[in-house]
């Protein structure tokens, strides 16, 4: 789910870039990065900054101004593949050949570890990481090297090194990559999984190119919407900025991620032709016949949302209900979401720092909680004891996304089994959990249809984590053990450096 952007001009990006990565801030907070190229030796050489943390405080005055050039890349980045604490594996990722290239990516790679093995003993090259992001630019850059020995370097060239990666990997993938001295390539993965688009503008100095995760990263840097990249679509954008589009990918169908709908994306933005506004009201009306057809709307005295992904349901809910919505948690806007915090124990005592109910709308009501998802329910939990002690006298909890009842494998960070609440429980059980005298879910089948009727195109989602199917085609249980193992061992990790931290702070 991290976020990317990338941008060919003629003027200096590195301030355009930093605020491309602010719009995107809520796709990753773990770590940022920014490459640029030019002006000097042709655009051939990078500049590169990154670092554990959020935009603000990864980029000051010093390092933007060691970031010139008129080319760039950026990236805000959460944990998937991998270990959280390496700032090793902050992006973007540079090789030096062929040509230099430099890469961010947003997505999971299903078979890395059969790539890396063929990246060692075939290929001939050496990874550094446990990154998928750095098996990915390898596998390019493998590819790029066989297609482009002829020069100058044609968009042919990099289109058919494009079909050769999408040959070889498999997963979920949206890519942005620098080729020094020559321009820009972006594609993504042939379901179109993970969201892209580029956009234009018009500077004194000529055309301006950006390529990012979501509409909202364009429109907030004044840029026009030109379209989505299509499903498994390659774009070779050179240094006067001109477009050239191929589709590069065997076979192709629009599947993007359904939880981008849900949860992930910002409201403001249009992915795959589809409003995440109009996405999430959409879902507050069916999720309006679910509570209708579990209880009596009498019953029901308030809708109260759980900041902030799940207002637009929440009020398109009430309204069909015909019920006053109201605005019953603060949110502290300096602390980051919890969906995206490593480690359970953090993510619990971070609730109560991030949400203060208020307390005249939940006493002596019956409220109605409405959350844009359950995944751990250990967030759930909490805002219902919370709704509690300010007052409520029951306390009903709906949710505008199904169960999710399955691993994730491209790109969010609900992998394991044991993590999910809904995994093997009956709706009962979750509900003694959560501890709400109600639990009304969204149903996967109605989610689906509202959603997908807002763009034709649009074939299927990937909805994975709702329906266990995984449309790759290439998801073992074999897999699940492995992601597993690699999770456990991360805790492991997470844990000692907890431990670690704990002593330090200790009073002498």
């Amino acid at each position: 789910m991290c976020g990317i952007v990338g941008v060919i001009s003629k003027a200096p990006v590195n301030q355009l870039i930093y605020d491309a990565l602010l719009l995107l801030q809520h796709r990753g907070q773990d770590a940022a990065g920014i490459v640029t190229a030019g002006p000097d030796a042709h655009g051939r050489k990078f500049y590169m900054h990154k670092a554990r943390g959020m935009v603000k405080d990864v980029f000051r005055t010093r390092n933007m101004r060691a970031l010139p050039g008129t080319v760039g890349l950026g990236q805000v980045r959460y944990p998937t593949a991998g270990n959280a604490f390496n700032e090793e594996e902050a992006q973007p990722f540079y090789v030096n050949a062929p040509f230099g290239l430099v890469l961010v990516h947003n997505g999971n790679l299903t078979n890395a570890h059969e790539l890396r093995e063929e990246l060692f003993d075939i290929d001939r090259r050496h990874l550094n990481t446990d990154s998928d992001t750095e098996v990915l630019l390898n596998v390019f850059a493998h590819e790029l090297e066989l297609a482009g020995r002829e020069l100058p370097l044609t968009p042919d060239a990099v289109f058919q090194a494009v079909r050769a990666v999408h040959k070889r990997i498999k997963g979920s993938y949206a890519v942005i990559c620098l080729i020094a001295g020559h321009g820009m390539v972006a594609f993504r993965d042939p379901y179109g999984i993970r969201p892209m688009c580029y956009g234009e503008a018009d500077l004194p100095e000529g055309r301006e190119v950006m390529v990012a995760s979501e509409s909202v990263a364009l429109e907030g840097t004044s840029h026009r919407l030109v379209r989505d990249v299509a499903p498994g679509e390659a774009l070779f954008v050179d240094l006067d900025g001109v477009v050239h589009a191929r589709q590069c990918a065997e076979k192709s169908v629009l599947n993007p991620c359904m939880f981008e709908y849900v949860y992930l994306a910002r409201p403001d933005s249009v992915i795959d032709g589809v409003s995440v506004y109009q996405a999430r009201l959409n879902m507050g009306e069916t999720l309006a016949q679910r509570v209708i057809s579990t209880m009596p709307p009498s019953e029901i005295d308030v809708v109260i949302p759980i900041p902030e992904s799940s207002r637009p349901s929440a009020m398109q809910l009430a309204q069909k209900l015909g019920k006053p919505y109201r605005e019953g948690f603060v949110k502290n806007r300096y602390v980051g979401r919890t969906f995206i915090m490593p480690g359970q124990g953090v993510r619990k005592k971070s609730v109560r720092q991030k949400l203060n109910a208020i307390s005249m709308e939940f006493k002596g009501r019956n409220v109605l909680l409405v959350d844009d998802s359950i995944v751990r329910g250990t967030t759930s939990k909490e805002i219902v004891q919370m709704a509690r002690e300010a007052g409520a006298k029951k306390v009903y909890l709906a949710s505008a996304a199904p169960p999710v009842r399955f691993p994730n494998v491209y790109g969010i960070d609900m992998p394991t089994k044991t993590e999910l609440v809904a995994h093997g429980r009956s709706h009962d059980d979750i509900r003694k959990i959560i501890g709400c005298d109600a639990l009304i879910y969204q149903d996967v089948d109605a989610m689906k249809k509202v959603v997908g009727k807002l763009n034709p195109e649009i074939k299927g989602f990937e909805a994975s984590c709702f329906d266990g199917c995984y449309i790759t085609g290439d998801v073992s249980a074999a897999d699940f053990a492995a992601i597993e193992s690699q999770r456990l061992t991360q805790k492991d990790e997470e844990e000692a450096v907890n431990s670690r931290l704990a002593l330090q702070n200790q009073p002498e």
